[in-house]
């Protein structure tokens, strides 16, 4: 059983969380709150983010959500002023949404829509919030930007094509946008994690988990609470001079 990672104090941080309704997204959104951050969060699966905002409003914790099409700029862009209103401001941002769609198929079975729909949400979407937060985090004086990106960049997992390509840009973008805003004191840095157990992953086959655990120098299936940690830790006043890093959450299964 995985403990839970040691609390880093974020005590009146606003930080606004992408994809946040359930899987890694929740788990971020519930550590954030434990860690004393103040959390607005988006997701197009609407009633789980109603449920999970209102369980942690009656737990005592400051979580708002809204309703977030990373697909659609206008919807992007309303989240943010919507956020940024909830919270007085914002600190913080963990660009965490993300979808699959070309799980299972070849790079030769795969169709165009499908490859744009995955680049809009996984790619676009990180650079529209990341600009629609900017001068935001550009006035809080100590803005800190997570991507999330994937081991699978790091691998070239197979038949997963869109999806890697798409993480394989957030690295990229990471870096690039680390120069670019740092210019503003706001640092930008992305995680790499390993296949996680979340509802997101319960479609990859038994065989696919085994490999990652048995490739892993920790041997064990990898769990939310491995990761919410680590960002923990970047968007804390400990990581102030760090950015444009890319760091691996993945148990050792791929190593710098």
């Amino acid at each position: 059983m995985v403990e839970p990672a040691p609390v880093v104090s974020l005590t009146g941080r606003r930080v606004l969380v992408t994809g946040g309704a359930r899987g890694l997204g929740a788990a971020f959104v519930k550590a954030l709150v434990e860690a004393g951050a103040q959390v607005a969060f988006g997701d197009v699966l609407v009633d789980e983010g109603l449920v999970l905002a209102s369980q942690l409003s009656e737990a005592g914790h400051a979580a708002h959500f809204f309703a977030l099409d990373l697909a659609d700029p206008v919807s992007v862009d309303t989240f943010v002023a919507q956020g940024a209103a909830a919270l007085g401001g914002i600190d913080a941002l963990i660009n965490n949404a993300a979808i699959t769609n070309s799980g299972g198929r070849l790079s030769t079975e795969l169709d165009v829509s499908t490859w744009d729909a995955v680049m809009n949400v996984n790619v676009r979407g990180v650079w529209l919030v990341s600009n629609a937060a900017l001068p935001h985090l550009t006035q809080s004086g100590r803005g800190a930007i997570v991507n999330l990106a994937s081991d699978t960049a790091l691998w070239g997992a197979p038949k997963l094509l869109a999806y890697v390509a798409s993480k394989g840009a957030v690295i990229a973008m990471t870096h690039a946008l680390a120069r670019e805003f740092g210019t503003r004191d706001v640092t930008v840095n992305a995680i790499a994690p390993g296949l996680t157990e979340v509802e997101a992953t319960a479609y990859v086959p038994a065989e696919r988990h085994a490999f990652y655990m048995q490739g892993r120098a920790l041997t064990r299936a990898q769990m939310p609470e491995d990761v919410t940690g680590p960002v923990l830790f970047l968007l804390s006043d400990a990581a102030r001079f760090v950015t444009g890093q890319l760091l691996p959450v993945n148990g050792g299964f791929v190593m710098n």
